[in-house]
């Protein structure tokens, strides 16, 4: 289980249970949208992802819907997150809402190819999932994809290949149907994935089977 950072404030919180508990792994990083809190430097990122517990670095991206204006902030910030990954060999978790082709350009012009990573909390179109496969990035499915008004979704989430194929809550948002609207937890996973194989074709235990591979592919030093 992945436990994924959006400040640097409020990492302590998350280190405290990864320290708890053995099966459960965390990121580093800022989310696009945090303008509070204090904005990490590459190599202080790769500082902190010394953790043995840190397996990925994010979540970072871009985000136009919740902010506006000049948004060069966020693109450095971006950078930065790109380049820590680089360095300390660990791969992105990549947020991007109505910000794709900036999102996709930053990811081309920093190498993010050069550390992988997943574009987390999917919501683009083929065409933007395709480019994201071709730098060699997963795709990853929250409780989106159960939602009715998600055909467009269940659409990209039957092309993604096997190999690239990842689910995820984002508690304790985005809970699924049945539980849409209420507070997401990390056990309502199985409802994405119950979707997701209907979508593909396939069996919840073969999604589970694909998607835990998957999982261990991408975050390496989750494995040890």
């Amino acid at each position: 289980m992945l436990c994924v950072s959006v400040t640097l404030e409020s990492y302590h919180q998350i280190q405290s249970i990864t320290d708890k508990y053995s099966f459960i792994f965390s990121s580093i990083g800022v989310h696009p949208n945090e303008r509070d809190g204090r904005d990490p430097t590459a190599d202080e990122l790769v500082e902190l992802a010394r953790n043995q517990r840190v397996v990925a670095i994010g979540e970072t991206g871009l985000d136009y819907y919740r902010s506006q204006g000049d948004m060069r902030w966020q693109q450095e910030r971006f950078r930065h997150h790109i380049q820590a990954a680089r360095a300390s060999r660990k791969p992105l978790i990549v947020h991007t809402r109505d910000a794709a082709q900036d999102t996709l350009d930053i990811m081309r012009t920093e190498d993010a190819a050069a550390a992988g990573g997943v574009m987390h909390c999917f919501t683009e179109s083929w065409e933007v999932a395709r480019a994201a496969l071709d730098l060699g990035f997963y795709i990853s499915f929250s409780g989106i994809v159960t939602f009715a008004n998600a055909q467009a979704l269940r659409e990209v989430a039957a092309k993604v290949p096997d190999d690239r194929l990842l689910i995820e809550t984002d508690a304790p948002y985005l809970a699924p149907v049945p539980y849409r609207g209420k507070t997401n937890e990390p056990a309502f996973v199985r409802y994405v994935a119950e979707r997701l194989a209907e979508v593909r074709g396939t069996t919840l235990d073969k999604i589970a089977e694909q998607t835990t591979k998957n999982f261990f592919s991408l975050f390496q030093s989750a494995r040890h």
